[in-house]
């Protein structure tokens, strides 16, 4: 068996592969539904995964983009831009997001967020963070600092980074 192979036949390369989206699975079906119900009892009823996509989008799509746009949330969740549109019109509703005018196209609206989108972004990053430390706990220090510098290297290359059309 060579070096980059396991015993069940699977290259490690390959692995990786399969853990990444295992793990993807794995939060996509219960995390974003389950923090929202567990981790915030007594919150505003408006603090919701979809809203929190939202947040988490025009935020940041805004360390890249002088201005954030409908566009800029359907990059960032995969979506269409209609769909895209009707969950900001929702955010807008519910008071987590402003719609202002585009200084660069009156054409288009810039996405901003308020306050209460940001105290809402803080207390989900807070249970982020403390999630990632749970998960990694009984690794050596020098690994969790490691891992966590690959997954942000890898959320930025793949979120961050200009879309090339």
């Amino acid at each position: 068996m060579g070096p980059d192979r396991r015993a069940n036949g699977v290259s490690a390369k390959d692995s990786a592969g399969r853990a990444l989206f295992r793990l993807v699975r794995y939060w996509s079906r219960r995390w974003a539904p389950e923090v929202v119900e567990r981790l915030y009892e007594g919150a505003p009823p408006a603090w919701t995964v979809q809203n929190l996509y939202v947040i988490e989008a025009i935020s940041s799509a805004t360390r890249v983009n002088d201005e954030v746009t409908v566009a800029d949330v359907a990059r960032q969740l995969g979506l269409d831009r209609s769909v895209a549109s009707r969950m900001i019109t929702d955010a807008v509703s519910d008071g987590f997001v402003t719609r202002e005018t585009s200084t660069q196209d009156a054409r288009r609206a810039r996405l901003l967020l308020t306050g209460e989108a940001e105290r809402f972004l803080a207390a989900t990053h807070r249970h982020q963070r403390e999630a990632f430390n749970a998960l990694v706990a009984d690794w050596p220090a020098e690994d969790r600092r490691r891992f966590a510098g690959y997954l942000r290297r890898l959320a930025r290359q793949v979120l961050d980074e200009p879309v090339r059309e």
